[in-house]
């Protein structure tokens, strides 16, 4: 399972969370701009350590990326100082920003072969992705998705699906059935997030390269979701279901590739596109016509003989 969910993670720590932070707006904290342009060298260590074996130097290079998402997560109480808002947008970007540190502390006990609160390795494992994903990618585009949109279904996208992700995750230590419940909120607010995306990709894409990435993300958020909610659905009352390794080769590539790269993708675009300066009229720019000399013929006096 390695072979696929270290690459899957590397995506995740390299471009998915530098690339959406400078997706947000609004105040920005004390070192957010130091810490959106070093994450790439602050992931390298955490990179390094997927590929090693499990021993204190793993350990310890996994705890560096660890202490920079804790950097990260604090930023979302400097935030929330700032804007003095819990609305249903800004509890989704702080969601986001806080989702990546329990990805990082989940590294460092599984490179150090801890069963941290009693989970297994491979859970562990899965969920390094699992808050790179469904934690920082879904949250922060439900909310960039209800700042698009401030209507109720935007608004019900960007509570489900912080909520939906912390019920995953209460469901961990709980049982499958909450687990399940957990399940069920996260995919219909990532539902919600698909209905936003294909609205968008009708109302304010222009080209067809960001219409295409809109339509991909969309349709792959809700593939991936029905098999999330199947395998939390077996998982709770023992129903065939995905294993795990076939649930990482589908679910998590997809979410990854298919929803997460091709949204933060067209979203760029779309800022890049409502911040580009607008081309000025082409008859303002056309030159102005000669105006003809004096002594042309025009405007040549024609004397009477008198």
């Amino acid at each position: 399972m390695s072979v696929l969910v270290a690459p899957v993670v590397m995506l995740g720590m390299f471009w998915v969370v530098p690339t959406g932070l400078g997706l947000l707006d609004g105040p920005r904290p004390p070192g957010w701009d130091a810490l959106r342009r070093a994450w790439p060298l602050l992931a390298a260590p955490g990179a390094l350590a997927l590929w090693l074996p499990r021993s204190g130097i793993s350990t310890a290079l996994a705890a560096v990326y660890a202490l920079a998402t804790l950097a990260l997560a604090l930023q979302a109480p400097a935030r929330l100082f700032l804007t003095r808002s819990l609305g249903a947008r800004e509890t989704a970007v702080l969601t986001a920003l806080v989702a990546p540190s329990v990805a990082g502390l989940a590294l460092v006990a599984e490179r150090a072969a801890y069963p941290l609160f009693g989970f297994d390795l491979e859970l562990l494992a899965l969920t390094v992705p699992h808050f790179h994903f469904a934690g920082f990618a879904a949250a922060l585009v439900a909310g960039l998705a209800c700042r698009a949109s401030d209507g109720p279904t935007a608004r019900f996208a960007a509570l489900s699906v912080p909520a939906g992700t912390l019920l995953v995750l209460v469901g961990y230590f709980v049982d499958d059935w909450a687990e399940l419940a957990g399940a069920v909120v996260l995919t219909a607010g990532m539902a919600a997030v698909a209905v936003l995306t294909l609205r968008e990709r009708r109302e304010l894409a222009a080209d067809p390269l960001t219409r295409a990435l809109l339509a991909v993300s969309a349709l792959v958020l809700v593939a991936t979701m029905a098999l999330a909610l199947s395998w939390a659905l077996g998982e709770a009352t023992g129903l065939p279901h995905p294993s795990l390794t076939w649930m990482a080769a589908t679910h998590g590539l997809g979410n990854a590739l298919g929803f997460a790269v091709c949204a933060l993708l067209a979203r760029r675009r779309l800022r890049a596109a409502r911040t580009a300066p607008r081309h000025p009229d082409a008859r303002a720019t056309r030159p102005a016509p000669r105006r003809p000399h004096p002594t042309s013929h025009h405007h040549r006096r024609t004397e009477i003989p008198a």
